[in-house]
């Protein structure tokens, strides 16, 4: 019972926390699913993965609406990058529905492009399809990974364990130290990307 309630946290915390910029969500939820046994083990937490997400999005889409464009100028925007709020802005203008559909396959521009949509009042209806088609491809991506993981008895061998962790680990520090590097580098943003919606996600 324990995997469905973490995979729902570490859903949630990637998405609407912004947690994936420190360890990717995809890890998280691909561990976990490599140590449950059982179909409807597995079931139940790709279901839990991909409730998290949504209501990840179900966040950002408040603090979208609530926060307007403004949003780019805040801490919370800085926080996650404002060239990933840019770049959000841009998928929006130009295709509405499944920028907020493709986004959840996309890491850090998932954070943002439900406050986003948000701040471009798209309809309800379409954020709610594509959010809930978005989570289930995701979560059925990474549970059914680490389910082929299991399988091929790779876990059984600690050393190889190990080894990818220590991949892992190494990747992850690598990231964060290229982050950081860049963002002492990058170049002040001079202005925002206009943030509206074309059909079929169609604003308000």
């Amino acid at each position: 019972m324990i995997a469905p309630l973490l995979g729902f946290a570490f859903a949630f915390a990637e998405s609407g926390l912004g947690l994936g910029a420190v360890i990717p969500g995809e890890v998280a939820i691909t561990s976990l699913a490599a140590k449950t046994d059982g179909p409807l083990a597995l079931a139940v937490l790709g279901a839990a993965v991909a409730l998290g997400a949504t209501a990840a999005d179900h966040l950002g889409l408040f603090i979208g609406r609530a926060g307007g464009p403004r949003l780019r100028e805040s801490r919370l925007i800085a926080r996650v990058g404002v060239e990933r709020w840019d770049r959000a802005g841009r998928l929006m203008q130009r295709h509405g529905f499944w920028a907020v559909l493709a986004s959840r396959l996309l890491p850090l521009v998932r954070t943002v492009m439900p406050v986003v949509a948000g701040a471009a009042h798209l309809r309800y209806r379409w954020f709610l399809l594509a959010s809930v088609l978005g989570a289930i491809a995701w979560s059925s991506l990474w549970v059914g990974a680490g389910a082929g993981i299991a399988a091929t008895g790779v876990l059984d061998d600690p050393w190889l364990v190990g080894g990818l962790v220590a991949v892992i680990v190494a990747g992850l520090v690598i990231r964060a130290l290229v982050r950081r590097r860049r963002a002492r580098t990058a170049p002040e943003p001079t202005g925002s990307a206009p943030i509206s919606a074309t059909e079929p996600g169609e604003i308000l």
